[in-house]
């Protein structure tokens, strides 16, 4: 099966600006999840760079977009191995600010299927706010796409939102970790939203935002009413989305146009950080200019190539590395 991935990404232009979140990944590997109150061993603890934020920030400047992070980190050991990280990925770290606090962490499990849990510590990501946004709103203005998720403040994530779209840049929006109330005024911001299917589940619940919403499904599957989905997000605001589907690909939805997209077949070793190279993927494609099926084709591709190794930044590849596995 050969990718698009160089098609859509080989001429990658305009500027990526990613605000939110960094993490240091603390990941044991396990035969299998701890029930409630159950001790059981892993395997030796390795430490890697993370955060939502931070691991879309490295994958599109892995695949060659020019990209800026916005963020904070502690005066730690843990934030120098995440400045490091961006940088070797070529991204421009000078928007990132050093705080007196703990970097973030992220506890993860891992079985030995590849599904893992996530706990995360904020640490200096409770350092960013609105105030970060409007320091750095030379930033946000310059770029073609800002990459936004919710591992930071939600008034932070809406002032970067509203900046961004004040200046015409385009907002793509990871509503993950899931927040049940949008405001009105984030979702006024927001060209495209990204969620997966539980989320869109989430989404469509009652009450989930300023405007109200039909009653939910509990996942997304093969009986989806996709027209009705995209009909319930139009009435938020919301007129194009990519949801996400695991292992069966993912759906585009732009206005009332309804397009499947296929998964790539992986062996997969860890799932950890595969939708934040997802969501990397579509903010370098649609800075280098493709349409949103496009761009999703592409972050089909390589987030299962991210899947086939432990981590996740450390688990993400370039062009070649994607086009090379997959043949």
């Amino acid at each position: 099966m050969r990718t698009c991935v160089r098609a859509v990404l080989g001429d990658v232009s305009g500027e990526v600006a990613v605000f939110g979140s960094l993490n240091a990944d603390l990941t044991v590997r396990t035969e299998r999840f701890p029930k409630p109150g159950e001790t059981i061993r892993g395997e030796d603890l390795v430490i890697l760079p993370g955060g939502k934020s931070a691991n879309q920030a490295v994958q599109a400047g892995l695949l060659g977009a020019r990209v800026r992070m916005i963020g904070a980190v502690g005066a730690d050991g843990h934030g120098d191995l995440l400045i490091e990280s961006l940088q070797r990925a070529g991204v421009d770290t000078s928007a990132v600010q050093r705080e007196d606090v703990a970097t973030g962490t992220a506890i993860i499990t891992v079985d030995c299927a590849g599904d893992n849990t996530i706990v995360v510590s904020p640490g200096a990501n409770g350092r960013v706010d609105a105030s970060t946004a409007q320091r750095h709103q030379d930033v946000i203005g310059e770029a073609r796409v800002l990459g936004l998720c919710m591992e930071v403040s939600p008034d932070a994530v809406e002032a970067a939102a509203r900046i961004a779209h004040d200046a015409g840049t385009r907002v793509v929006f990871n509503n993950s970790p899931f927040h049940p109330v949008l405001s009105a005024g984030l979702l006024e911001a927001i060209d495209v939203l990204v969620v997966n299917e539980h989320e869109l589940a989430d989404m469509l619940k009652p009450g989930t935002s300023d405007v109200a919403a039909e009653p939910e499904r509990e996942r997304a599957d093969d009986a989806t009413d996709w027209g009705d989905c995209a009909k319930r997000l139009a009435a938020m605001g919301i007129s194009s989305a990519v949801v996400t589907l695991g292992g069966r690909g993912s759906m585009v939805i732009e206005g009332e146009e309804i397009t499947p997209i296929d998964p790539f077949p992986a062996d997969v070793v860890d799932t950890t950080g595969a939708g934040d190279s997802f969501l990397g993927t579509l903010l370098a494609a649609l800075a280098a200019g493709a349409g949103l099926k496009e761009a999703a084709g592409a972050a089909s591709a390589v987030s299962a190539f991210a899947t086939t190794s432990v981590g996740a930044q450390a688990s993400y590849g370039d062009i070649a590395a994607v086009e090379q596995h997959f043949g």
